[in-house]
């Protein structure tokens, strides 16, 4: 069976996670990370030299990083789906699953620490809404893609909706001033009607 190393309300660990149970994929997770600890043990940086989750073993292959498990676990048991078949269709969700990783979580992380992890009299209001802001902007390019396809990569849901939906999660989930961007919500309501998605991605913020 598939391992899987990692908290669940980490937001790389979720991309994996929502991955697994689209795929309707048996694994087993192990609490690490954060307040679990564990990435500092011997036997987990034989695994990942990074002391970092999501890790995954699968018949005593590791993999780690986020993005590059999502790939293998969709290319290895859903091709065709989550992994699109057509290489132009493939390349649009691999460019919202790096897009994810480098433009829009960098500028999301900052404000979600500021609210969620930090207490309430540590707050920085600007650094705070500086970093909304800056999501705003990038949630404006997303908006222009999702106004012109049903979903990231194309006509059909794929690898490249998971990566996103786990960061926008959290954009919707902070208590924030949210500007209307239609096509967004449209795909984030589409996303919230999936059981899968309620029940890897849609928990509480901690």
């Amino acid at each position: 069976m598939l391992a899987i190393w990692g908290n669940a309300d980490s937001v790389n660990v979720q991309k994996v996670l929502w991955c697994c149970e689209e795929i309707g994929l048996p694994y087993q997770r192990t609490d690490a990370g954060r307040r679990f600890g564990v990435v500092d043990t011997q036997q987990f940086r034989a695994l990942n030299p990074n002391g970092l989750v999501p890790t995954i073993v699968d018949e005593g292959f590791v993999l780690w990083e986020s993005n590059a498990i999502v790939r293998y676990l969709c290319a290895k048991h859903a091709p065709g789906t989550l992994w699109p078949l057509d290489v132009r269709e493939r390349a649009e969700a691999d460019r919202w699953m790096d897009w994810s990783s480098s433009t829009l979580w960098p500028a999301l992380r900052p404000m979600f620490r500021g609210l969620v992890r930090t207490p309430e009299a540590e707050r920085d209001a600007r650094a705070i809404d500086a970093a909304r802001l800056e999501t705003l902007d990038a949630l404006e390019i997303l908006e222009a893609r999702l106004s012109a396809s049903a979903w990231a990569g194309g006509a059909s849901f794929s690898m490249g909706d998971i990566a996103l939906g786990c960061a926008v999660w959290r954009w919707m989930a902070l208590p924030i001033d949210r500007p209307p961007l239609p096509a967004v919500q449209r795909w984030f309501d589409a996303l919230s009607e999936r059981p899968t998605y309620r029940t890897a991605v849609m928990l509480p913020l901690v």
